[in-house]
């Protein structure tokens, strides 16, 4: 009984790790959701109403893009720029060395912009529901969840 108990424990382990399995997995997924620019637009439009309807409050860091008008051109190019680095580190998920020189830039840029760890909280709730409705059935609830937190552990301020 003891041993089952250890091996369901591992079992549990290794599934909410961020493995190089899960690395391709997610990065590959991702590739898939964000696909081409029009998409990528249509992502962010989504996200981004999603997060705001979420945590109204972090619609305040984001004045000087617009950020009432997350389809004008101006708050469009932010939305581009913040995809664009999530987009760099699923990219480089399965390649750590360059992961981590990535994710320390971020983490630098978000020191100066005083974001609050807790928007990347919202961040993931949103990204949870965002992603499995473009994957359907195939999206890999822990892989994304243990993945994810490795990016924005390594952004946080």
């Amino acid at each position: 009984m003891r041993s089952l108990v250890v091996l369901f424990a591992l079992v549990a382990m290794v599934s909410a790790e961020c493995g190089q399995m899960a690395r391709l997995k997610v990065k590959n997924q991702w590739n898939q959701i964000y696909g081409t620019d029009h998409t990528r637009k249509e992502a962010g439009h989504v996200m981004w109403k999603a997060i705001f309807a979420l945590e109204p409050k972090s619609r305040d860091l984001f004045k000087r893009v617009n950020g009432d008008h997350v389809t004008s051109p101006e708050f469009e190019a932010h939305s581009a720029r913040v995809l664009g680095g999530l987009d760099i580190a699923m990219s480089l998920l399965d390649n750590p060395a360059d992961l981590d020189a990535a994710l320390a830039h971020l983490h630098t840029q978000h020191v100066t912009m005083g974001i609050p760890s807790a928007y990347f909280d919202v961040f993931k709730k949103v990204l949870m529901e965002f992603a499995p409705a473009s994957l359907g059935r195939c999206f890999d609830t822990d892989a994304w969840s243990s993945c994810f937190d490795v990016i924005a552990n390594g952004i946080k301020a």
